[in-house]
């Protein structure tokens, strides 16, 4: 795997502007996990009462920001520019990307459990459904696979030169 973290941001400017970007996402979370965040910092206000509303209030919001700070910092970029292929913090060139293949429900299940790999690379998000397997080329690399969620499995196939698994078994019928 290649990690780009060791990049320095000079070094990422001058890509972008090498090649144009294809398809660009992030991982956000979903609304029901805001959700939690809201009714975990509410809880928190039980533990606070004892001292003061004011108090359990305050440790409320508190503890929300806290969450939501490291929610949004935990949001995952997926980027595919004409050259590069960046997931999270691992980053590739497109030149040791192979076949690629789109996920959607019990297909996507079976990707992220019987069917995992154990040297796969993932950036799997629990609260979004189907998942690209993007096979890696480089003989340098013992990653067989990264193995990520996305929103919007079409597009990011599309944009890699892939098929959606469905349309694979469908071809072939």
């Amino acid at each position: 795997m290649h990690d780009s973290s060791s990049a320095s941001p000079a070094d990422s400017g001058a890509r972008a502007a090498d090649s144009s970007v294809r398809y660009e996402e992030r991982l956000h979370p979903s609304g029901w996990i805001w959700l939690v965040a809201v009714m975990i910092s509410g809880l928190s206000v039980l533990v606070f009462v004892p001292i003061g509303l004011e108090v359990g209030l305050v440790a409320a919001a508190v503890v929300f920001i806290v969450i939501a700070v490291l929610l949004r910092a935990s949001t995952p970029r997926i980027v595919v520019t004409d050259t590069t292929l960046q997931v999270g913090r691992a980053g590739i060139e497109r030149a040791y990307v192979g076949e690629v293949t789109g996920y959607r429900r019990d297909d996507a299940t079976h990707q992220r459990g019987p069917a995992l790999h154990g040297l796969a690379f993932l950036c799997i998000r629990g609260w979004i459904d189907p998942v690209v397997r993007i096979q890696i080329t480089d003989e340098r690399d013992r990653t067989p696979y990264w193995l990520t969620s996305t929103r919007y499995p079409e597009r990011l196939v599309a944009a890699l030169g892939g098929t959606m698994a469905r349309d694979a078994e469908d071809a072939g019928d």
